[in-house]
């Protein structure tokens, strides 16, 4: 009951909060739809309770709230909020949704709750399928994006509710996934904060290490920043410059980031404070720069501007290091009101700082990046490198490249000087036969460095990209350019391909592939992939947008799942025995088996088999050390077709013992006595008065092997016996 008590106090605040907020920023009849909105919310959820014994509801209107912070004043976007769960957690259907609150609302929870049962701790396949999703979302609506984050923000900021193991695993998501997206749209204190709690609670100890720490270092600089602070006002008051200096300290993960990059301790590290001069106008930030850098020394190297140059996410801002009189650096950020509010609030700002200029093409503009990667991973199903495109273009490094006509074109490292020509226009890409760096012919693969000049050579004599570009491309938005080629322009040589593809792998790994073409199992394929018909699934594998393990793998499931289904239908007499006693599961009697000599395994062991290209299966013992690092597609599973054979199997056997005149006497005794073979052995000096006997033995089931190591052991001599 205690918590009732709590919970219902904070329900209240959460509500007050929201409910006073929205009706300063809504029309009347806007603020009567959020008011029904909240109440049909609070219905909805009503008797839920979040794992911290809160009643639920304070997580949507936590959400709205957090919205709201951010400036956005979209009274569907905060409504949307609110409703966020409800179609995933109560009884609320699509269509009554729809029928209370309308179809954008409804579209907008309706995305939300898929981008919530998105989980990126999946298989690749399912990661590939999963940030598809993601990013067809966020570029059909920004809007739902920025109610996941802002969800994903509230439940960091609760995550000690969650048991220990789902904490580690939702850290790392948002560490991995959702930071480097609020990053990317220029979310800075979402991702900030989003950062330090990750950091929370996968790393407690440095954590606390650094809570303990940085607040005495920071007490220690303090009076030094005010100094720098103090003489920067009086600069720009005697330059006539209008503007706000203050202090910044950074936030917990990047110094600690900063620590492990330079293996140095909070002791060894100075900029655990920036100093951020904002001014009126871009005019006055080089005017601000310029004064500072009379009054400073400007540590080499240490220069960014990203006014004239700015980030992918929009950022824009001054960046210069200098050393001070107190004898150690300090950075110094300069930028405008407007720009700060872009660092501050990203994406966002468009709605929190609207001003007559603003427009919705330039949103669009600002998201043009997004529209690529969604494009990209429409492509591309391949799960490995569809993360690896996100990567470059959410975590990777960018050089920023020269136009002959003098604009900056933004890349990531890496880049080739065909990732510039498709980053200009596609058709420059599809006819570049050639480029200049800085005026110097160079090869298309060339690499691109910061600052340089590039100028593409195109004809119109051109046969189009080949497919060993798409080796040496680095950007998402060049690959996809490169496949969408194929994909539309050589179709009946994608088919040809393609079904060459699937019939030469499917033989190597001993199917017909005509056999594996059964419509039923087919349909499964072409729906999830949206595919329409054969030869679209053919040239999908043609032009590399599916890999041929895709579409085999799951066919070959489909036929060993119904081979076993008929197989329970055969009794144990109607089964012909196979010829090395093992049956590989899925499949007709006839296949070419035959037992691995590296480990030989014998009826009992645990098994499996091995496809051998052009030699049938060869069957190893699981724990067989030759298995690691095989290709996990050419394991098959089997099975001991009985539980003895006729034939027999050899088993070796390593033998250490003290060294005796009758030894080996003794011990082929025991093979005798137990009837069974010797098929050779094998005995020299070991270690001082130690005689190692190796032996193969010929035995007809797991019982003989266990029998006989245990009957050696039991000889005086004998102190150590294992199988090898």
């Amino acid at each position: 009951m205690m918590y009732t008590i709590v919970d219902t106090n904070t329900m209240k605040k959460e509500a007050e909060q929201l409910n006073s907020r929205y009706k300063q920023l809504y029309t009347a009849e806007q603020v009567k739809i959020i008011d029904r909105i909240l109440t049909y919310a609070e219905d909805k959820h009503t008797g839920q309770k979040r794992l911290s014994g809160e009643p639920y509801i304070i997580h949507p209107v936590a959400v709205a709230n957090l919205l709201i912070d951010l400036g956005i004043d979209d009274y569907q976007v905060v409504g949307a909020a609110l409703l966020h769960d409800v179609l995933e957690d109560t009884s609320v259907t699509e269509a009554e949704l729809k029928a209370e609150f309308g179809e954008e609302i409804t579209e907008l929870v309706k995305s939300v709750t898929k981008l919530a049962k998105i989980t990126f701790a999946s298989q690749e396949e399912e990661q590939a399928e999963n940030f598809r999703k993601m990013f067809f979302a966020m570029a059909k609506d920004i809007r739902v994006i920025l109610i996941k984050i802002a969800d994903r923000l509230h439940n960091m900021r609760t995550i000690e509710a969650l048991p220990n193991e789902r904490q580690i695993v939702f850290a790392h998501e948002t560490l991995d996934i959702y930071a480097p997206l609020a990053s990317r749209l220029g979310m800075s204190y979402i991702k900030c904060e989003l950062e330090d709690s990750c950091l929370k609670t996968l790393q407690p100890v440095q954590y606390a290490e650094l809570a303990k720490s940085l607040p005495l270092k920071r007490n220690e600089r303090r009076e030094q920043v005010a100094a720098i602070c103090g003489i920067l006002e009086e600069m720009l008051k005697e330059s006539g410059i209008k503007g706000e200096v203050s202090g910044r300290p950074k936030h917990f993960y990047s110094i600690y980031k900063k620590m492990l990059k330079y293996g140095r301790t909070i002791d060894q590290l100075y900029d655990l404070t920036a100093v951020r001069v904002i001014v009126e106008s871009v005019n006055d930030c080089y005017g601000a720069l310029g004064l500072i850098h009379e009054k400073w020394k400007p540590i080499p190297g240490r220069f960014k501007d990203f006014i004239a140059v700015p980030k992918p996410n929009n950022y824009q801002s001054l960046h210069t290091t200098v050393m001070t009189r107190f004898g150690m650096p300090f950075e110094i950020q300069i930028r405008t009101h407007e720009m700060h509010k872009i660092a501050e609030y990203g994406v966002a700002a468009h709605w929190k700082y609207k001003e007559g200029q603003k427009s919705g093409s330039d949103l669009d503009d600002k998201l043009s990046w997004l529209r690529g990667a969604a494009e990209d991973s429409e492509n591309l199903t391949d799960a490995r490198e569809l993360y690896e495109n996100i990567k470059v273009d959410f975590y990777g490094d960018q050089v920023f490249i020269f136009t002959p006509k003098g604009d900056v074109v933004i890349l990531p490292k890496g880049a080739t000087t065909l990732d510039f020509a498709y980053s200009v226009h596609s058709a420059v890409g599809n006819k570049c036969v050639g480029a200049k760096i800085n005026n110097k012919i160079v090869p298309l693969e060339t690499k691109l460095n910061n600052g340089d000049y590039v100028e593409i050579l195109t004809s119109a004599n051109s046969k189009g990209p080949s497919r060993d570009w798409l080796r040496f491309v680095k950007s998402s938005q060049a690959k996809s350019k490169i496949r969408s080629f194929f994909k539309k322009e050589a179709k009946d040589d994608n088919i040809k391909r393609g079904k060459e593809m699937l019939e030469t792998e499917a033989k190597k790994l001993g199917y017909n592939w005509s056999a594996l073409l059964v419509p039923k199992w087919l349909d499964v394929i072409m729906e999830r992939y949206v595919i329409s018909n054969m030869d679209d699934m053919y040239a999908a594998v043609g032009y590399g947008g599916f890999t041929v393990n895709q579409i085999l793998l799951k066919l070959v499931d489909f036929y060993r799942k119904e081979q076993e289904a008929k197989e329970i239908k055969i009794t144990p007499r109607a089964r012909k025995r196979s010829q090395a006693g093992v049956r590989v599961k899925g499949f007709d009697d006839g296949m070419l088996i035959k037992l691995a000599r590296c480990c030989s395994p014998v009826p009992g062991d645990p098994i499996v088999g091995y496809v051998s290209r052009g030699r049938g299966v060869s069957v190893h013992r699981k724990s067989c050390p030759n298995l690691k690092g095989s290709e996990v597609v050419r394991l098959i599973d089997t099975e001991w077709d009985g539980e003895e054979t006729r034939g027999g199997f050899g088993v070796g056997l390593k033998i250490r013992a003290v060294t005796t005149n009758n030894l080996l006497v003794k011990i082929t005794t025991v093979v005798s006595q137990l009837k069974l073979g010797v098929e050779s052995i094998n005995a020299r000096k070991g270690k001082i008065d130690e005689t190692v006997i190796d032996m193969t033995v010929t035995v007809h089931k797991m019982a003989d092997v266990d029998n006989l190591i245990k009957k050696i052991e039991g000889v005086e001599e004998v102190h150590k016996v294992y199988r090898t």
